[in-house]
């Protein structure tokens, strides 16, 4: 199959998959999510996605029907389905299907929603352009829910502006792109936001943090600054589609290029991994 999509057991291609009306995502985006890409039939850090997944929804008092066991399952299930074996693989669940009511339903089950579309990691090695936003989320960046509208209109503005991603910042803080993790280099040292309330725990970013540490590059894990981040040595973006993306340009202003071996050692251990994790079964 060239796409396929999951509702609560039933599989077909996804223009042809229908969802309940009362399925509170529809009117509350009552739900949380995860994402990730598989190669060679191979889905890359599945583990660390499932547990973020069920922590998310833990937040949220979602009780999952499945176990972490039978959701990869069925994940792999549905990938063997593929005609390629490299996919952007996407899951989230919701509260249920009940009639509108802000309130949650007294009964009722969750509902398991997966998609895979054929999709590629982008190029690691690819620089990009960035714009700043003022971050006007509410302060639950670090539950992965389906309420993704200002997401939504951050990626629309780095869109209008020719731009890759947006930066977004609380006051003079910045906390993370519209969906990706953002990080500097200076110095030598590899600074990254906390994982507070203020940004989502990236499985990207902690597979770049653990890098950093396999090659002895130090970490410091505190807030950082507008200024300090069109500063900096480095500036990189981080998500599971991307791995490790530097930029060269924030609103218009050149940004980076000064510690280039450094940024192309890191970029290089992380996709070693992804390749290595994602090497095809031999028999």
């Amino acid at each position: 199959m060239k796409t396929l999509g999951y509702y609560n057991g039933k599989f077909d291609e996804l223009d042809n998959m229908s969802i309940p009306m009362n399925d509170r995502a529809s009117y509350f985006g009552d739900g949380v999510y995860d994402a990730t890409y598989s190669r060679n039939y191979k889905i890359f850090a599945l583990d660390e996605h499932i547990d973020r997944f069920f922590r998310s929804a833990d937040f949220m008092g979602i009780k999952i029907e499945q176990t972490k066991e039978e959701l990869a399952d069925i994940l792999y299930e549905m990938l063997d389905k593929m005609d390629s074996g490299d996919q952007f693989v996407y899951f989230q669940v919701t509260r249920g299907t009940a009639m509108r009511n802000h309130a949650f339903p007294d009964e009722g089950k969750s509902n398991l929603w997966i998609t895979l579309t054929p999709r590629n990691i982008q190029d690691t090695y690819k620089k990009i352009r960035l714009v700043t936003m003022e971050d006007k989320r509410f302060l639950y960046c670090n539950i992965k829910t389906i309420n993704l509208l200002p997401a939504v209109l951050a990626a629309q503005k780095a869109k209008e502006a020719g731009c890759d991603e947006t930066v977004l910042h609380r006051g003079d803080r910045v906390t993370e792109c519209a969906h990706s993790n953002v990080h500097i280099i200076k110095d030598g040292i590899f600074r990254t936001a906390p994982t507070d309330e203020y940004i989502l725990p990236g499985i990207a970013r902690a597979h770049l943090i653990a890098a950093c540490k396999r090659l002895g590059v130090p970490v410091d894990e505190t807030p950082f600054t507008v200024a300090e981040m069109m500063d900096a040595d480095e500036v990189i973006v981080t998500s599971s589609g991307s791995l490790a993306l530097a930029a060269y340009q924030i609103d218009g202003k050149p940004v980076g290029g000064k510690a280039t071996p450094l940024l192309t050692m890191l970029q290089n251990e992380v996709t070693q991994e992804f390749l290595r994790e994602t090497l095809p079964e031999i028999y």
